[in-house]
Parts: C-alpha cells; structure tokens; sequence
C-alpha cells in the first residue's frame, strides 16, 4: 500500500479508503475548528474528559470491584481495546485518532456490574422503551454529558457518531431512543457498514476481552491452564511459549501465553483485512461503507478457535456460581434502586430530580422511567451498593 497519498494532518501515509478529518461532515451544532488538533482528535480529547469516561474505572468488567484490584474494570478494558485498536489502523494505513476515538466511547453507556447490571436494567425497562448499552453509550455523548453552555452531549462528529453506532455492523431490527433522536438531526444511514477505523475498534475489543478475561479467569482461579490446553487456540499459544522457554515460572507462563494469543488474533485479523481491501479495491472510505460486509474480520479458522474460546468462558466464568451469586445481588440492587427512584423521584440528588421536572416527566412514566434509568446506568458499582445501602440500610443515617 505504499502508492497511497500522504496527508499533511498526519504523522504517517493514510490509504485511501482511510476517514480524513478535512472531509468530515461535520458536527450537529456548528463550532470552529480547533487550530492545533483535527476534528477526530479533538472527538478523543473531549471523551477522555467526559464524567462518563472517568467513571468506567469503578464499574465491572467481569469482577466486582472489591474483589482485587488487578482484575479489569471497564476502564482499563477500554484502554487495551484502544490500544489494539491502533496497532491495527495504523497497520492498515487508516485514521489511528478516529479509530482511537471510538474504542474509547465504545463502552461509556455500560451498566453498574457488567453485563448482569445490563440485564436488570433492561427488564426494568421492558415497559418503558428498553435498554440497550450501545444506545446508552450514544445517549451519554449526545445528551447526558453536560459541559458546554450551547448544547448538551459533546457535539462530535458524523464520523464518531456513526463509528459508536454502526461499529458492529449496520442497524437491523429496533430503533433505541439515543439513535431514534440523534437520526432527527443528522442524516445517518443505517443500512450499511461504518468506516474501517470502527470496524478495527471492534474487533479490537472482540481481541482485548477475549484475552484479559483468560488472564482474570486463571487469576481467580475459576480454571486451570490444563483446562485451557483443552482449547485449540490456547494449545497453539503455550506450545509456541514452551518452545522458546522450558520450566517457566506459571506466572510468566500465562503472560507469555496471551501475548502469543493477542499477536496471532492481530496478524490473522491483518492477513485477512488486507486481502479483503485488496479484493475490494476501495476508492474512498464509502467504498468500504458500501462493501455489503465488514473488511475487517477474522478468518474462518480463528473466528472458530474464538467462538470455542467463548463457549468455554460463558460455562467457565461467566456462569461460574461466583458469578451466579453476584447476579442474585445485583437483581436485588437495581432493581429496588428502580422501582424506588421510579415511584418516589424525589429521592434522586437535586440535579437529578431538576432533569425529572425540566423535561415535564413527573406525570409521565415513560420519560420519568428514562431518566432513572440514566442516573442508574452511569453509577459505577460502588456508588450502586451505597445508594442501595443509604435507601434500604435503616441505620445507614441514623448511626
């Protein structure tokens, strides 16, 4: 790819296909243009200094966060999904800072305790629109942030906006509320893929997931590396490790083996993507928007061995009794924090109850529901157990 034109905004050559921060098409509510950093790079600054961003370092990956402090939270999950994400766009020869900027968004809409908090949330919320994570991570940058006097969000630009949408594929089936308002302001099809640097951010966080969570997993003990041998993608990793050292220490075993793993997702994923862009021969970046599938992707064979990897870790940790017994818990707190916010809003925090009364909700259940979800969906987990505890613990005040 070494014909492709360099640009002077760049540190490195960008192909073709490439998103380019001069042709952007700009942002929902008209700003003047940064005279030091290009549209992309100012998207990142201003997620990186978002209230959202901050809090993912107390919300779950996996592990509550009392548990130990070396296991991921959210925050440094999203941290090794935006570097991936631009070990791969810079190999690609795309934008690193849009591709970066969205593998930092990506997650910022996640519930309180992982994916179980999601799931009560959502049942909270079956009469009243639903709840979907990815929307909520769009909710949180176009309307909950609020740190600028003209708009609320962070007015970024079509090109994040659609990489948070669309970074799993094209929109099918239902609307959600964020995308539902966001579409009544800006044209955004939904129909076909989103640029190839969010299509390098999420395979990125298929790759950081899938591995950390090996590494949390052996940590607490919920299997072994025996057990892991079981799987063919592991198998590959240690017996290239053990190759190059004998009687390793377990510790540096296990690092040695999900370093092996990382680099043969990225060079599977490089070897294939480059085929595919090959094969395509896109002129421009709508070139791969209309490509009627994803350019970045695993082969047949890895997209297997991770598929196996997966259905190992939902038996073997995510549905370890542990877990099981942490999903119990956290019925209990989302669910009361629901229905009591819902029922009485006046025990919300002041600012919280004034986004109740401004947006005339206090006689309409559906948009008095949606709020409550917001102010649940942004605590972390910390916040959610004392929130909890300061409602239902009758001594918690009065010690």
């Amino acid at each position: 790819m070494s014909d492709q034109p360099a640009y002077n905004y760049c540190a490195l050559p960008l192909a073709r296909y490439a998103s380019r921060p001069d042709e952007s098409k700009g942002r929902v509510y008209d700003e003047p243009e940064s005279a030091n950093r290009t549209t992309f790079q100012r998207d990142r600054d201003r997620i990186i200094h978002a209230s959202a961003f901050r809090r993912l370092k107390y919300k779950t990956q996996v592990f509550v966060y009392h548990e130990g402090d070396h296991y991921r939270t959210r925050l440094s999950h999203t941290l090794e999904v935006a570097q991936v994400t631009r070990t791969l766009a810079r190999a690609l020869m795309v934008n690193e800072d849009l591709a970066e900027t969205v593998a930092l968004a990506h997650d910022l809409g996640h519930t309180p305790f992982a994916h179980i908090g999601e799931v009560y949330l959502q049942k909270a919320m079956e009469a009243y629109g639903g709840f979907d994570h990815n929307d909520q991570s769009l909710r949180v940058l176009t309307t909950l942030e609020r740190k600028y006097p003209h708009f609320n969000g962070l007015n970024l630009c079509w090109e994040t906006l659609e990489g948070v949408v669309k970074h799993n594929g094209p929109v099918t089936g239902n609307v959600h509320i964020a995308l539902e308002e966001l579409r009544k302001q800006i044209d955004l099809p939904l129909d076909n893929y989103a640029s190839i640097e969010a299509q390098v951010a999420a395979i990125a966080d298929d790759i950081a997931y899938n591995n950390h969570d090996v590494e949390d997993g052996l940590r607490a003990g919920l299997f072994t590396i025996e057990e892991l041998e079981e799987l063919s993608i592991l198998r590959d990793a240690l017996a290239s490790v053990r190759s190059q050292y004998t009687n390793l220490e377990q510790r540096y075993l296990v690092y040695e083996m999900i370093r092996e793993m990382i680099g043969a997702m990225v060079n599977d994923v490089l070897t294939v993507s480059r085929e595919n862009l090959r094969l395509l021969d896109p002129k421009d970046a709508d070139d791969v928007r209309a490509a009627g599938k994803t350019m970045v992707a695993f082969s047949d064979e890895m997209r297997e061995k991770v598929d196996e990897l997966r259905k190992f870790l939902y038996s073997r940790m995510y549905r370890h009794f542990t877990i099981n017994r942490i999903w119990l818990k956290v019925e209990r707190i989302v669910g009361d924090l629901f229905t009591a916010f819902h029922d009485q809003y006046q025990l919300m925090p002041d600012n919280w109850q004034k986004r109740i009364t401004d947006a005339k909700a206090v006689d309409n259940p559906t948009l008095r529901a949606r709020i409550v979800c917001d102010y649940i969906a942004g605590m972390t987990d910390r916040y959610a157990i004392r929130e909890h505890e300061r409602l239902f613990d009758l001594y918690w005040d009065l010690r």
